[in-house]
């Protein structure tokens, strides 16, 4: 009888789990888009990370921004890490990295003009605690040596836990840009994640910005995404095989399969430390606990794919830049996830590419960003293609959206990044002088 109870919770748990998804399904109409924005705080005389805990440090600039804008607190345990209101917020990273999560929008422009408010709004409170929000996809004088961790219990278990050679270089000195997307149903939703999936590797290329670390030139143009191949393979990387069909349950079984860190009992983490999956716990239990929806939940969170799915589609892997930057990345997906005729032309376009040369794609793109090769090209000439793609899309869908496009436009027509103007400018002008990046991305 016990065997048939079981059989029943663990069906149940899984329909919860797939209701996860398919409660993203929205009408085509009800499609949004939605940004996640972070951003380095730096100190505006030494360049260094604003740390947590000094008075001028990241947790008073969140209580006096709380106290002045009516903002709310977000805890964990006693600690400050964030603030939120409404269905915008502001919180932190591992290494107090800002991050802007605004209420996703129908229009560009409607984001574009929030990102700006809460600039402004912020803007006092950093001046009066010398601190700048930078534009970088990593940190450019302090490294990971001298970043300390937020006072967040899943970081430090993170931190513990994730094994790659440069995990806390992720953790701590990176910052990115994030966009999510809806769907209609489960055929649209994985047709969209494959597709993101075949642009991750353009897009990182496309939005490179971070050559510089600790002061030095890397030798890689996005270190950034440097970092996210050397983190944890368990949990990084492609999700699934997108080259072929795949559903819902594909991703799910995805999540799954990876090792756990914790859940959450009683407002406590309980630390698996990777000994069992998901799977696992969810049939057997684990050290007498018993999975629920909310272990689900939490583990799909501790997975960081390049594409993630939830009840929308998140896309995770482009260097922090400038806000021009996040809105042409933003109408490059929106132009050609929200419209039939460009998804087919970017399957036709990328439909000789195997997952081999996808996986080959996301090891190179870090140094070689648009002059990655790939078969008999390189990735400058696929993406002015790309682009083209997204542009007639939103000239002819989207109330003429494409103007969010010229920034990235320019930048592809002259096969460079920023990462390429920076390092034309450190080796040159700049003759490596810190303060003049720091301007430049400022």
């Amino acid at each position: 009888m016990s065997g048939i109870t079981e059989a029943v919770k663990q069906n149940k748990l899984h329909e919860e789990i797939k209701n996860i998804y398919t409660s993203g399904c929205k009408p085509k109409s009800e499609w949004k888009v939605g940004v996640e924005y972070e951003r380095l705080p730096i100190n505006n005389n030494s360049y260094k990370a604003v740390d947590y805990f000094s008075p001028n440090g990241i947790c008073n600039f969140l209580r006096i921004f709380a106290s002045n804008e009516n903002w709310d607190y977000i805890l964990d345990g006693n600690e400050i890490i964030g603030l939120k209101q409404g269905h915008d917020t502001l919180t932190l990273e591992p290494g107090c990295q800002v991050e802007f999560s605004l209420e996703p929008q129908k229009n560009l422009a409607e984001i574009k003009n929030k990102i700006n408010k809460l600039d402004l709004l912020i803007a006092p409170v950093l001046d009066e605690m010398d601190i700048s929000l930078i534009n970088y996809g990593v940190s450019p004088v302090s490294t990971n040596k001298t970043i300390k961790l937020i006072p967040k219990k899943r970081y430090a278990i993170m931190a513990k836990y994730l094994w790659g050679i440069f995990s806390d270089v992720m953790m701590r000195e990176t910052a990115g840009i994030q966009g999510t997307f809806d769907f209609s149903d489960e055929e649209d939703g994985m047709r969209k994640f494959k597709i993101a999936n075949m642009l991750s590797p353009f897009m990182t290329a496309m939005f490179a910005n971070s050559p510089i670390r600790g002061g030095v030139d890397t030798g890689y143009k996005s270190f950034r995404a440097l970092s996210w191949l050397n983190t944890d393979n368990d949990r990084c990387g492609y999700a699934v095989d997108f080259t072929k069909n795949i559903t819902f349950d594909d991703y799910i079984k995805y999540v799954s399969d990876v090792p756990m860190l914790f859940i959450n009992r009683f407002e406590k983490p309980i630390n698996f430390d990777g000994r069992v999956v998901f799977s696992e716990f969810s049939d057997y239990g684990y050290m007498g606990y018993g999975a629920n929806i909310d272990d689900y939940l939490l583990q799909a969170n501790l997975c960081f794919p390049e594409v993630r799915l939830s009840n929308y589609i998140e896309i995770r892997n482009h260097d922090c830049s400038s806000i021009d930057a996040v809105l042409s990345m933003l109408a490059i997906y929106k132009g050609i996830l929200y419209n039939t005729d460009a998804m087919n032309s970017i399957e036709e376009l990328l439909s000789d590419l195997t997952l081999n040369d996808y996986s080959e794609l996301r090891y190179n793109v870090p140094k070689y960003a648009l002059a990655t090769p790939i078969k008999n090209y390189k990735i400058s000439d696929y993406a002015p293609k790309i682009l083209e793609i997204a542009r007639t899309s939103l000239r002819n869908n989207f109330q003429n959206e494409d103007i969010y496009l010229n920034y990235i436009g320019e930048l592809v027509s002259d096969k460079t990044t920023q990462a390429d103007i920076i390092l034309r400018n450190w080796n040159g002008i700049w003759n490596k002088d810190v303060s003049k990046l720091i301007n430049h991305i400022s």
